[in-house]
């Protein structure tokens, strides 16, 4: 989900999707993810000029991603949208919002508690060995892009950028994530907790474990059996509660109540409890492996800076 704070953040996004055609692109390519700029320029009678254009507008909006793949005449074009959602603030917000961002990648868990199936993969080979939860002590998962669990937790310590007389008003925390299952299986929920320095933050339920066909930034080498791609998500953590993509509430725990100030410290769990209603492991996606080239992404937003926001 794309969540923007006021209009005239918005403005670039309102410019680019204020032709009718580039509409028709995103209905497109949200109906099928694989289709290439011939394939765009074919279904809707365009010169490969005026696709690119079109593609251009939108992708300088960040709405979509543009990523190569080898094709039966060369190397094609794949149109793949960014965001499943978009979420305006209309009205301007009470008090003037800043906003610092970080991204941490999938293997910069400081703690973790593994079972099978699991595993890690960095962009060029598996780690170890697969189902082997000592792998995950090894110092090669600072480079992992992809880490898979049966059931467990993995917990990373995200960045504080906070000074004395700051406060912070919101998390947004976004990350590609899916299921666990051995091999891959469509319909395959999973019940994902999360939480920050131990406080609940709620559960989301992931549907399935996504393996029909392969990532579109995964390497080549991946094989077909194992995880694929997952979902972009957003957990977000406001004055209203904890919130996934920004409009599904799942719990009522508001930024208030984890007390994070300048000096704390903060620890945030994934987690799939073995007595969960739903024990279907999770896995996450990093920049090189599934379908959005993103770490996980922390946007954390405060108020009565005295820096410069990142």
């Amino acid at each position: 989900m794309l969540y923007l704070h006021s209009l005239s953040e918005a403005e670039e996004i309102f410019k680019a999707l204020s032709t009718p055609m580039r509409l028709r692109i995103l209905e497109l390519i949200y109906e099928n993810d694989q289709m290439s700029m011939n394939d765009l320029a074919k279904a809707l009678g365009l010169t490969n000029s005026a696709i690119s254009l079109h593609v251009s507008k939108l992708e300088d909006a960040g709405l979509v991603a543009i990523h190569t793949t080898s094709g039966k005449r060369g190397i094609m074009k794949i149109v793949h949208p960014t965001y499943s959602r978009l979420l305006v603030d209309m009205a301007p917000q009470a008090k003037p919002r800043h906003c610092y961002t970080d991204d941490i990648s999938v293997g910069h868990f400081i703690s973790c508690d593994v079972h099978p199936t699991c595993g890690l993969a960095t962009p060029a080979n598996i780690i170890g060995e697969l189902d082997n939860p000592k792998v995950f002590s090894y110092p090669e998962r600072f480079e992992a892009d992809i880490v898979w669990i049966g059931y467990g937790s993995l917990t990373y310590n995200l960045p504080n950028r906070l000074n004395p007389g700051q406060s912070l008003h919101e998390l947004q925390i976004s990350f590609e994530i899916s299921s666990e299952c051995p091999e891959f299986n469509q319909d395959y929920p999973s019940d994902i907790h999360f939480s920050i320095n131990d406080i609940p933050l709620g559960t989301w339920v992931s549907p399935g474990d996504y393996g029909a066909r392969r990532g579109i930034i995964s390497p080549y080498w991946w094989p077909e059996l194992l995880n694929q791609y997952g979902l972009l998500k957003s957990l977000i953590i406001n004055e209203n509660g904890t919130f996934i993509d920004g409009t599904m509430r799942i719990s009522k725990t508001k930024i208030q109540d984890l007390h994070i100030d300048h000096n704390s410290s903060i620890y945030f769990t994934f987690s799939v409890p073995q007595d969960t209603a739903n024990c279907g492991g999770l896995t996450l996606f990093g920049e090189k492996f599934g379908d959005y080239s993103q770490a996980i992404r922390v946007k954390a937003y405060y108020d009565n800076s005295n820096t410069t926001a990142h």
